[in-house]
C-alpha cells in the first residue's frame, strides 16, 4: 500500500449553532474542497463520521444528503458510526480507501448537532453506548470517569489539582483557537470550586455539549503535489478496542485500546513515542488526557499526572498537547471530534496555526470511543 496524503482540512465554528447537521456538514465539506480548488464531482469516495443524527435530530441518510447538497453524486458514500470515536474511525476508513487503491480522492466530513437537546437528553443518548447491564445499574460515562479518577489519584498519590491543571491548560490553549467553543482562561481556583458532577470530578473536568463539523481531503502521496504544496502524510495509523463491560478490566486505569492502537501506529510509522512533537488527545474528561499520556508511551505509569502540573504538555513545553484547546475548550461534537484533532495537526504541520503555532514535524492524534472502545491513533508527518 502507498502512503496517503491529506491535502486539505477545514472545520466550522464549534459551539451552539442554529444550523442542522446537514448544513454543518456542507459548510465544512465545501470549505475543504474550496481550499484546493477541487470540485465535488471529482470525489471517488465520500464518508461521513456521525454518531447519532437519528437520535438527536430524526435525520438519517446524512451521507446521501451531503453528496446531494455539495454535488458529489457520483461518489460512493458511507456513514461511519463508532460512538465518540466516529471521527477516528472515519479517518481509518478514508485512509484504507486511498491506500488500497479503491479511491484516488476521498473526503471525510465529521459532524454532530447536539445543543438543541437538553443536557439530560443529550447525556442519555451518549450513555446508550455503554453496556446495557452497566447502564441498568447506573454506570454512565461521567460516573465511571469519577470512579477511575479516584482510583488513579489514590493509586499513584497524585494531587486533585493535577486534573485541574489539565483543564486550565486546555482552556488557555483555546483562547487562540477562533473555532473553539470556549475562548477564555479558567483559573485553578474556579476549576476546583466548581460544582461536583461525579466525585472527585467537577464541572470543569468535563467537555461541553457542542455542535460542529470538520473535514479532511485524502489522496495518494504521489498525487498530492498536483493539488497543493501544503500537505501532510499519514505515516502511521492503528485501531483497537477494550472490553465493552468496563468492570471486567484488570486495571481500569489502563486503556488497552490506546496501548494497542498506538503500538500499531508507531510500528507503521517506524518511530517511538519520543519522536512525536505534538499530540491531540481525547480529553472528554480530564483524567482521560492523563491516562492517554501514559498508555501512548509518553510517560511511565503513574507519572502522567505530572505533565500539566510541570508544564511539559503546555504549548511551550517539550510535548505540546491539545494546542487546539482539546475537547475541553474546543468542544466535543461527537462525530467531528476525531476529524478536528487531525485538522489541528494538519494546521500545525503546515505552519498554518497562526498564534498557536508550535515547532513540529510529527504529530499524533488519539480518538477514543466511550471509555476506551474503538480507539484510533493517527500519526501525521510534515512534508516541507
Amino acid at each position: 500500500m502507498g502512503r496517503v496524503a491529506i491535502i486539505s482540512a477545514s472545520m466550522t465554528q464549534f459551539g451552539q449553532r442554529d444550523d442542522w447537521i446537514c448544513e454543518l456538514l456542507t459548510e465544512a465539506g465545501e470549505s475543504c474542497l474550496t481550499n484546493v480548488d477541487v470540485d465535488a464531482s471529482e470525489l471517488d469516495h465520500l464518508y461521513v463520521s456521525n454518531m447519532a443524527s437519528g437520535e438527536f435530530e430524526g435525520q438519517t441518510g446524512v451521507p446521501n444528503a451531503l453528496a446531494h447538497d455539495i454535488g458529489a453524486l457520483g461518489a460512493y458514500t458511507q456513514r461511519i458510526d463508532q460512538t465518540s470515536s466516529s471521527g477516528g474511525a472515519g479517518i481509518y476508513a478514508a485512509w484504507q480507501s486511498v491506500a488500497s487503491g479503491a479511491s484516488e480522492l476521498t473526503m471525510l466530513v465529521g459532524g454532530e448537532k447536539m445543543t438543541h437537546r437538553s443536557t439530560a437528553e443529550a447525556t442519555d443518548i451518549i450513555a446508550s453506548l455503554t453496556h446495557p447491564v452497566e447502564y441498568k445499574h447506573g454506570v454512565t460515562l461521567p460516573s465511571f470517569a469519577g470512579l477511575v479518577s479516584r482510583l488513579y489519584l489514590e493509586s499513584y498519590d497524585a494531587p486533585r489539582k493535577a486534573l485541574g491543571a489539565v483543564a486550565a491548560k486546555n482552556h488557555a490553549n483555546g483562547i487562540d483557537n477562533p473555532h473553539a467553543q470556549f475562548q477564555k482562561e479558567v483559573d485553578q481556583e474556579t476549576i476546583l470550586e466548581s460544582p461536583i458532577i461525579a466525585d472527585p470530578l467537577r464541572l470543569y473536568d468535563f467537555c461541553p455539549i457542542t455542535d460542529g463539523s470538520a473535514a479532511l481531503l485524502f489522496c495518494p502521496e504521489e498525487k498530492a503535489a498536483e493539488y497543493t504544496d501544503d500537505y501532510t502524510v499519514i505515516s502511521g495509523i492503528g485501531g483497537a478496542t477494550d472490553t465493552h463491560v468496563v468492570h471486567e478490566r484488570v486495571d481500569p486505569t489502563v486503556m488497552s485500546g490506546v496501548v494497542d492502537s498506538s503500538r500499531q501506529a508507531y510500528e507503521m510509522a517506524d518511530i517511538d513515542p519520543e519522536d512525536v512533537d505534538i499530540a491531540e488527545l481525547h480529553d472528554m474528561f480530564t483524567i482521560l488526557e492523563v491516562l492517554q499520556l501514559e498508555d501512548l508511551g509518553f510517560f511511565e505509569k503513574g507519572e502522567g499526572w505530572r505533565a500539566a502540573v510541570e508544564g511539559t504538555t503546555a504549548r511551550d513545553g517539550d510535548l505540546p498537547v491539545n494546542t487546539s484547546g482539546g475537547l475541553k475548550s474546543k468542544g466535543h461534537p461527537l462525530g467531528a471530534s476525531g476529524v478536528a484533532q487531525v485538522y489541528e495537526l494538519h494546521q500545525q504541520l503546515t505552519q498554518s496555526a497562526d498564534s498557536r503555532q508550535v515547532e513540529a514535524d510529527t504529530g499524533l492524534a488519539c480518538n477514543v470511543g466511550g471509555f476506551d472502545n474503538c480507539v484510533t491513533t493517527t500519526i501525521l508527518e510534515a512534508t516541507s
